[in-house]
């Protein structure tokens, strides 16, 4: 069986009718999407119907629950987070919050032997950012089971998302994936004197699991491949004017560059990487 794994869709309607149209020509038997199909981008009602239409399996990210919640503190928020939550709200009806909010946390099944275990950003929590730098004990924690996921196995295989990079690693005979995001790439390790063309960070990105679904034995092989699609970003931002955010929607699409650098390099920081050299 072959299975696409996309996510971090965030309205962006360009990039997944391309990578959906990618995925019917790979003749791809099931997508699974981890979430995170709306917010940033102005096309969330036409890319949530979408999602609902095509996917198999929908998970709930953090911009899903956090944007479909009834925040009862809003006064309390800073003026731009209230302006985000309500702007991002008014998109969406009520049927589309109580559905983005209802969505699962998890994902699993068998494929060759393998336990593959799916969700947003790691198995406690869907706001937590897990980057490829991270270290070996972190990384190794994410195999673990918690009380949000469907067994208490430990993984063989993990596919996240939310960090909008993606990559795979091994250790301890295990296999962490992070897909990318199919609608919002960027890359965090960036330097004028050094990058290559933006347009290899930007493309949509996505991955193909293909193995023996539901086999616990290790009989046969399991491949994993990851796809990168261009799309027309300009056409997606035809209408940006009707986007709140739309000085920092152009600027991750066009740059692949997260809006809030000083928070990737926080990160770094705290792993001992000196941001000054990179």
């Amino acid at each position: 069986m072959k299975i696409a794994v996309i996510s971090d869709i965030h309205g962006n309607l360009q990039a997944l009718n391309s990578t959906l149209k990618d995925i019917e020509k790979r003749k791809v038997d099931k997508i699974i999407c981890l979430g995170d199909t709306i917010s940033k981008g102005i096309h969330q009602r036409e890319c949530l119907k979408i999602v609902k239409n095509k996917c198999d399996i929908v998970l709930r990210g953090n911009c899903d629950r956090h944007f479909s919640t009834e925040h009862k503190d809003i006064d309390k928020m800073t003026e731009i987070e209230r302006q985000r939550i309500i702007w991002n709200q008014n998109i969406l009806t009520k049927q589309d919050r109580k559905y983005l909010y209802n969505l699962p946390f998890c994902y699993e099944f068998y494929m060759s032997g393998s336990l593959v275990r799916l969700f947003h950003a790691t198995p406690n929590a869907d706001d937590i950012a897990i980057i490829n730098q991270e270290k070996i004990e972190t990384k190794l924690s994410m195999f673990y089971p918690s009380e949000k996921t469907i067994s208490q196995n430990i993984a063989d295989v993990v596919i996240y998302g939310h960090i909008h990079h993606p990559y795979m690693d091994k250790l301890y005979n295990k296999t962490i994936i992070n897909i990318g995001s199919v609608g919002n790439s960027f890359d965090v390790i960036r330097n004028p004197k050094k990058d290559s063309n933006v347009l290899e960070t930007t493309k949509s990105n996505y991955l193909i699991i293909e193995g023996e679904y539901g086999s616990k034995e290790y009989t046969s092989e399991i491949s994993f491949q990851f796809i990168k699609v261009p799309y027309n970003i300009d056409k997606e931002l035809e209408d940006e004017y009707k986007n709140m955010e739309k000085e920092n929607y152009r600027f991750e699409l066009k740059e692949g560059k997260y809006r809030n650098i000083t928070k990737i390099y926080d990160n770094f920081k705290r792993l001992g990487i000196d941001v000054d050299k990179i």
